[in-house]
């Protein structure tokens, strides 16, 4: 009993330290992956390693693709063009 609890809280320790900033697309590849390595033949951990690293890599190609169109300056917004004066009756 004591071998589990000890086991948890050092898997729970580990769980708060590491940095969540750097986990994007890795929970959702890994869970993807666990998934899919499952049904395929009971290899769910090479599937989780496998989504998380895929999951990551997208991540960072998205992140790449978002600060390259931030950094592209935008056109300028075309002059507004003035109503015509109505009429004077």
């Amino acid at each position: 009993m004591r071998k589990v609890l000890w086991t948890a809280s050092i898997a729970l320790f580990a769980l708060a330290a590491a940095p969540l900033a750097h986990a994007k697309g890795c929970l959702k590849g890994a869970a993807v992956g666990a998934v899919a390595g499952h049904v395929a033949g009971h290899h769910a951990v090479a599937g989780a390693v496998a989504g998380c690293v895929v999951g990551r890599h997208l991540a960072n190609k998205k992140a790449a693709e978002e600060k390259a169109k931030a950094a592209t300056p935008a056109a300028p917004p075309a002059p507004a063009q003035e109503a015509p004066a109505a009429a004077k009756v």
